[in-house]
């Protein structure tokens, strides 16, 4: 009995090895674009909206769809498809578009294809040593999260929304 007690602890701490329990993790909302699953720091995330009606704006930049009235705030609205390069985005009833808030910027939608879920990862989880296959996809990648056995690729938000301010 005292053996199985000795034998259990073993493996106890063999698990602490394997799990940092003190790290500090981030949550990030998993989203689909295509057939690629990316995660955006919930922490510059303000809020999660149903596809409603985009009022379009001439003469903007190609990435911007239009404008949507937000609780009485105009909002841009942009795609990250047509940002990364991926072509024209295509709606669906799972299509959403989320509220990012900048200091600077202030609120931004982007349109996503679906969300997903919520996930933890700390910094030991993620790989920031990353090579794109596309070279859009360098500029707006920082890292790729391990979540469970599915890879996430991490959007750098600030990258995305770098002209936001300009527009």
């Amino acid at each position: 009995m005292a053996e199985d007690k000795k034998e259990l602890e073993k493996k106890d701490v063999k698990r602490r090895d394997l799990d940092p329990v003190d790290e500090e993790k981030k949550q990030y909302i998993v989203v689909k674009i295509g057939d690629e699953q990316y995660g955006l720091d919930i922490s510059y995330v303000d809020n999660i909206g149903r596809m409603q009606k985009i009022t379009r704006v001439p003469k903007v930049q190609y990435h911007y769809i239009g404008i949507i009235n937000l609780r009485g705030e105009i909002v841009p609205v942009m795609s990250i498809r047509r940002k990364m390069g991926l072509g024209d985005d295509v709606i669906t009833n799972k299509s959403r578009i989320i509220i990012l808030k900048m200091e600077e910027q202030g609120l931004v939608g982007v349109l996503v294809d679906e969300v997903r879920e919520v996930i933890d990862l700390g910094e030991s989880e993620i790989d920031r040593n990353v090579k794109a296959s596309r070279k859009s996809d360098a500029l707006f990648i920082n890292g790729i999260g391990k979540n469970g056995n599915e890879l996430v690729s991490i959007f750098e938000v600030t990258a995305i929304l770098d002209d936001v301010s300009a527009s």
